[in-house]
C-alpha cells in the first residue's frame, strides 16, 4: 500500500490544500462519487453510516479501514425536500454506507471524523442535463457552509490505466480545461455534450466518474473553476486534473 499512496502523492497533496483553502471547515459535507448510483436519487440518511468495500484484489487490511465520521440525518431530509421541490424524484436510504470514491478523501481532509458526512447517489441513466438539476437544486446548501465534493476521475477508462493513455487523456484533460474556463453559459453547454469532446469514449466509455463533476458544476454554475490537481504521467502516461468551483 505504500508504494499505491506514492503513486497518488500528488492528488493526496491536493486534498490537504483543499481545506486550507476554504474559508472554515464546513459544517457538513455532501459527497457525488462516482461509486453509488441508481434508478433514482438516493440520499444517505443514516447517523452513523457503515462501510462498503467497492473494489477487490486490494491488501486485507483495506477491508479493515472504517471511517467513523457522523451522518446527518437533518441535512439529508433537508436534501429530499429540496430534490422535491425541484420535481426530482428522490428517496432516503438508512442502509448505503460510505463507498471509496467518500471515504478515501474525506479520510485525508478529515482524519479525526469530525465533519458530519453524506453520500447521494448519481443517476443510473448518466444524463448530463438532469444531473446539472440534482446541483442547482442543492446550490443553496453551498452559502450555508457545506462542501459539495464530485467525486470521480477525468480519465477511467479501466482497460487501459497505463501507458495506452497517454494520448487520449491529454486531449481529454485540455478540451475540460477549455471547457471549463469559458463562461458560465458556454460551459455548461459544453459539459452538456461532453461526448463530443476528443477521445471522450476512448476516457469514458462508462461515464460513472464524469458524471459527478456535472452535480458540482450545477451546484456552482456560475462560479469560477480553478484546476488544483494535474499530473500528465499518472501511472506511467495518464493525464488526470481536478477543479474547485469557487
Amino acid at each position: 500500500m505504500p508504494q499505491l499512496r506514492q503513486i497518488f502523492a500528488n492528488l493526496e497533496a491536493s486534498f490537504y490544500e483543499m481545506i486550507k483553502e476554504l474559508p472554515e471547515k464546513p459544517k457538513a459535507i455532501v459527497i457525488i462519487s462516482g461509486h453509488w448510483e441508481a434508478d433514482e436519487v438516493r440520499v444517505m440518511t443514516s447517523d452513523a453510516p457503515p462501510m462498503e468495500y467497492d473494489y477487490f484484489g486490494f491488501p486485507p487490511e483495506t477491508y479493515e479501514i472504517k471511517y467513523t465520521s457522523p451522518g446527518a440525518p437533518e441535512l439529508a431530509d433537508r436534501i429530499l425536500g429540496m430534490m422535491e421541490s425541484a420535481g426530482i424524484s428522490a428517496k432516503a436510504d438508512p442502509k448505503q454506507g460510505y463507498d471509496h470514491g467518500t471515504f478515501v478523501p474525506a479520510y485525508i481532509m478529515y482524519p479525526e471524523a469530525e465533519v458530519p458526512l453524506i453520500q447521494i447517489s448519481m443517476l443510473q441513466s448518466y444524463d448530463p442535463a438532469a444531473h446539472f438539476e440534482i446541483g442547482r437544486a442543492l446550490a443553496p446548501l453551498r452559502d450555508e457552509g457545506v462542501l459539495i465534493i464530485g467525486s470521480g476521475l477525468s480519465y477511467h477508462n479501466m482497460q487501459k490505466m497505463n501507458p495506452e493513455a497517454k494520448i487520449p487523456s491529454a486531449q481529454f484533460d485540455a478540451w475540460l480545461g477549455e471547457a471549463l474556463a469559458k463562461d458560465p453559459d458556454a460551459r455548461t453547454a459544453d459539459l452538456m455534450n461532453w461526448e463530443m469532446a476528443p477521445s471522450a469514449r476512448e476516457c469514458h466509455v462508462k461515464e460513472d466518474h464524469l458524471v459527478p463533476i456535472f452535480v458540482a458544476l450545477g451546484a456552482a454554475e456560475d462560479a469560477k473553476a480553478t484546476r488544483v490537481y494535474h499530473e500528465d504521467n499518472l501511472l506511467g502516461g495518464i493525464t488526470a486534473s481536478s477543479y474547485r468551483f469557487d
